[in-house]
C-alpha cells in the first residue's frame, strides 16, 4: 500500500508528469513507478497520456482518503509539527526573494527582472543562500521522522549551486527542478503529510 500511496502522491505533487519524475519526487524506482501508475490508470485512478500521468477525480479523493492512515502519527508527533511552523516562517522570507528575484523597483514601479544589472541579482543570490543554510537544519529535523524528505536537500544544494555558478534560470525557472520549483513541490509534500491548506 505504501508505494501504491506514494506513487499517487508523487503525482499528485507533480501535477502532471511522466514515471521518471514521480519516481524523483519520491525516491522509488522509475520502473517500479511506470508500473505502479500504469495500474493506476486500470484502476480510473489515473489517466495516461503520450507518456504522461495525471490523476482522476476518483484518484484524488482515493488518496486524500490514504493520508490520514498514513502520516497519522506524524501529524501528532510534536517535533515534527513543530520544525514545519519553523519552514512556514523560512517560507514566507523565501517567497519573498523569489519575488525580489522576479522583479525589481524602479522608479516606485515594479517591473521584471530582465537580470541584466548583475549586483541586483548577486545581492539577491546571497539572500537566498542565506534562507537555504537556515533552512538545512529545519529540514534535517524533519527528514529524521520522513526520511524521503532529505531528497529536497540534495536537490535544493544542486539547484542553489548551480544557479551560483551563473545559470541564473536555476533560481525559479518552472520548467526545471529549479530551487523555486523543488522548494514548491516540497511545501505541497508536506502541506499533503499533514493536511494543511496553502495560504495563497
Amino acid at each position: 500500500m505504501l508505494e501504491q500511496h506514494l506513487a499517487l502522491h508523487g503525482l499528485a505533487i507533480k501535477k502532471h508528469a511522466d514515471a521518471a519524475a514521480v519516481a524523483s519526487a519520491v525516491g522509488l524506482e522509475p520502473a517500479r513507478v511506470e508500473c505502479l501508475l500504469k495500474a493506476a490508470v486500470e484502476t480510473g485512478r489515473a489517466v495516461e497520456a503520450q507518456g504522461a500521468f495525471v490523476l482522476s477525480p476518483a484518484g484524488r479523493m482515493i488518496l486524500d482518503g490514504h493520508y490520514s492512515r498514513v502520516y497519522g502519527e506524524l501529524r501528532e508527533n510534536h517535533a515534527f509539527v513543530t520544525a514545519y511552523d519553523r519552514f512556514e516562517r523560512v517560507n514566507g522570507e523565501l517567497k519573498q526573494v523569489i519575488t525580489d528575484w522576479q522583479t525589481m523597483d524602479v522608479g516606485g514601479q515594479k517591473v521584471r527582472n530582465d537580470h541584466s544589472n548583475e549586483d541586483y541579482d548577486a545581492h539577491v543570490l546571497d539572500r537566498l543562500g542565506e534562507v537555504h543554510d537556515r533552512f538545512m537544519p529545519i529540514l534535517a529535523q524533519l527528514a529524521r521522522h520522513l526520511p524521503r524528505l532529505q531528497r529536497y536537500a540534495q536537490k535544493l544544494e544542486a539547484a542553489l549551486d548551480r544557479a551560483e555558478d551563473g545559470a541564473k534560470e536555476w533560481v525559479s525557472d518552472a520548467k526545471l527542478e529549479s530551487y523555486h520549483t523543488v522548494w514548491f513541490e516540497m511545501h505541497e509534500d508536506l502541506l499533503r503529510i499533514l493536511g494543511r491548506q496553502r495560504d495563497e
